[in-house]
């Protein structure tokens, strides 16, 4: 008996193996990759993500009139279109009030415009409509108004209320219930606006009244006199903005007449009219009854 030493095979062994796993690797990658190949163009893989859709593209202007609204490329052009569109809405808004009814003047000072005429349901037993004359006492719905950047003659367009009663606004009631204001037309303690422009106004009806600073809260003395066209003592020449070497300066506040009615009801209403009480304001009237 004879021992073989089989060391010298073991490399042929080693490698015969190694070859076999390379083969097997290599046959089975060349057989799946047509399949994933396959697998991936025909059931595309779609992600969920959470969030909102992004919005349908849009459809480029075809130029006519329904199409998509000019947009501004910079500070000066978007200057310029807004100026363009604010110039048009004025023109609407002076089309739509010269085909409607026209301000008057009463007294030859105070301007309003009849917003609502009168209803049947403001007409007495007999069927007359009830109107208001100077004398009467009368209960009113009203709100005051700051005039808006289209209110072109002082009484159309819209305005910021700066205090109210009875239009159902925060704080418009003095007292919980009291929900209007009366007073007699003629009575001194009322803005002269009131007394020169509610006479003649039907009961239902609703009227605006353009109130200048001297028909309105501000005091009525010479050194407060020194907006627009005023005559205080100072000089001629009086202006809200500039001051100049003839003018006489005096505390805005101080001429804020608190006693003239109506009066606001909460001291943020009172705030809001002391820094307004000096400019044109408006006063929307309803008439509510002739008492």
């Amino acid at each position: 008996l004879h021992a073989h030493d089989n060391s010298d095979n073991e490399p042929i062994a080693a490698s015969s193996s190694s070859f076999s796993r390379h083969r097997f690797l290599a046959t089975t990658a060349s057989a799946l990759i047509p399949v994933l190949t396959a697998t991936a163009a025909a059931s595309p893989s779609h992600a969920l993500v959470k969030g909102n859709a992004p919005p349908p593209k849009k459809k480029a202007s075809d130029g006519g009139g329904g199409g998509e609204a000019l947009k501004c490329r910079n500070v000066e052009e978007c200057q310029e279109m807004a100026e363009i569109a604010e110039t048009q809405r004025a023109a609407q808004e002076a089309e739509r009030a010269a085909s409607g009814p026209k301000p008057q003047i009463a007294n030859g000072v105070t301007k309003y415009l009849d917003i609502e005429v009168a209803s049947p349901s403001g007409a007495s037993e007999n069927g007359a409509v009830v109107v208001a004359k100077a004398g009467d006492s009368v209960d009113i719905h009203y709100r005051v108004l700051k005039l808006g950047k289209r209110s072109y003659d002082g009484l159309s367009g819209e305005g910021t209320v700066v205090f109210s009663r009875g239009y159902a606004l925060e704080d418009d009631e003095k007292t919980p219930g009291d929900h209007s204001f009366k007073f007699t037309l003629g009575d001194a303690r009322v803005i002269r606006a009131l007394n020169d422009a509610v006479p003649g106004m039907a009961v239902g009806g609703t009227r605006r009244i353009s109130v200048t600073p001297r028909n309105g809260w501000e005091k009525n003395t010479r050194e407060c006199d020194g907006g627009p066209g005023g005559s205080g003592a100072g000089g001629e020449l009086k202006t809200d903005y500039v001051v100049v070497p003839t003018a006489t300066m005096v505390e805005q506040e101080a001429c804020f007449d608190k006693t003239k009615l109506p009066f606001p009801a909460t001291y943020a209403q009172e705030r809001r009219m002391a820094q307004r009480f000096d400019q044109s304001l408006i006063v929307e009237v309803r008439l509510v009854n002739v008492l």
